[in-house]
C-alpha cells in the first residue's frame, strides 16, 4: 500500500499531456510555431494574471510537442529526429537581399572557358622519402637543404656570361608577382565600377585625375605655378588664409591695450 500511495502521489504531481480546446490551434511547425485563438477570459486575468500565463503557456507549449511527437521520424548515430515540414508564416529578413556579385575579368574569362577552381590536397606524396609531407610549412617537400632544387641553370647564347641567373630569376618572379598585383587591383576596381553602374574607363581617369589634383595642392604655390594638362578642370584653391594685422594699426585701440597691461600689472602689484 505504501508504494501505491507514493506512485500515486508522484502522478499527481505531473499533469496530463492531453490537453483540451474549444477552438484547434493552428499549427506552424516548420516554424516550431502554434496560434491560439481561443478567447481569454478577464475574470481569470482578475484572479490571477502570472498563474493564469503560466497555465496557458504550458498547454500551448504541450500541444505543439503532442504534435512534433506525430510528425514522421528518421533516425540515426546522434538519436531519433523528428521531420519539420515546410513552414507556413513567412517571416520577414533582417538585412536586405545581397546584391549579385560582379563577376571579375578573370572570373568571367575563367566561366566562359569552363575553368573550376579546385582545391588542392595540403599533403603530397614525396618519392624520395616515400612519404607524404606538406606542401608548404614545417617539414614541407621543398624543404632540402643538401640539394637544391635548381643547382645548375643554362646560360642563354645571347646573355651576359657573368650575370647571375639565380638572381635574375627571382628578380623576373618579383616582376610576375608585382604585375599580377596591380591586375589583381585593377580588375576588382573595374568590378566596382561595374556594380555602381559606371563605365569602367571612366572611373580610372577620375581616380586618376583626383591624385593628380592632391599632388598638386599640396605643394606651397598649391599647384599655382604647376604645368596643366590637356583638358584640366580649374582647381578651387582652399588653402587658409593667414590674418595679419597692420603694422599701421589703430592708435586708440592700441591704447586701449597697453592700458589695460598696465593695470593688470599694477594690480597685482597691490
Amino acid at each position: 500500500m505504501e508504494v501505491q500511495t507514493v506512485i500515486k502521489n508522484e502522478k499527481n504531481n505531473f499533469k496530463s499531456t492531453e490537453v483540451e480546446k474549444a477552438i484547434p490551434l493552428e499549427y506552424d511547425l516548420g516554424n516550431l510555431a502554434a496560434f491560439d485563438t481561443n478567447p481569454i477570459d478577464p475574470k481569470d486575468l482578475k484572479k490571477g494574471k502570472e498563474d493564469f500565463l503560466k497555465k496557458l503557456t504550458r498547454d500551448n507549449t504541450q500541444l505543439i510537442m503532442n504534435a512534433i511527437f506525430n510528425l514522421p521520424t528518421k533516425s540515426s548515430e546522434d538519436g531519433i529526429f523528428a521531420t519539420l515540414p515546410d513552414p507556413v508564416t513567412v517571416i520577414p529578413r533582417e538585412k536586405p537581399v545581397p546584391k549579385e556579385k560582379v563577376l571579375t575579368r578573370w572570373e568571367k574569362f575563367a566561366k566562359a572557358k569552363g575553368i573550376q577552381k579546385k582545391k588542392r590536397s595540403r599533403f603530397e606524396f614525396d618519392e624520395e622519402t616515400g612519404e607524404y609531407k606538406a606542401r608548404y610549412g614545417y617539414d614541407h617537400t621543398k624543404n632540402k637543404e643538401d640539394v637544391p632544387e635548381d643547382w645548375l641553370i643554362e646560360v642563354p647564347r645571347n646573355a651576359d656570361p657573368m650575370e647571375d641567373q639565380y638572381e635574375k630569376r627571382a628578380n623576373e618572379k618579383k616582376e610576375r608577382i608585382e604585375s599580377n598585383k596591380k591586375r589583381q587591383k585593377r580588375n576588382l576596381e573595374e568590378a566596382e565600377a561595374i556594380r555602381k553602374n559606371i563605365n569602367p574607363r571612366e572611373a580610372r581617369k577620375q581616380e586618376l585625375l583626383n591624385k593628380s589634383i592632391i599632388a598638386k595642392t599640396s605643394t606651397a604655390s598649391l599647384g599655382r605655378f604647376d604645368k596643366k594638362l590637356k583638358n584640366e578642370p580649374k582647381i578651387k584653391n582652399k588653402g587658409i588664409k593667414k590674418h595679419r594685422e597692420s603694422a599701421t594699426g589703430d592708435m586708440k585701440a592700441e591704447k586701449e591695450k597697453t592700458l589695460e597691461i598696465l593695470e593688470k600689472t599694477i594690480g597685482k602689484k597691490k
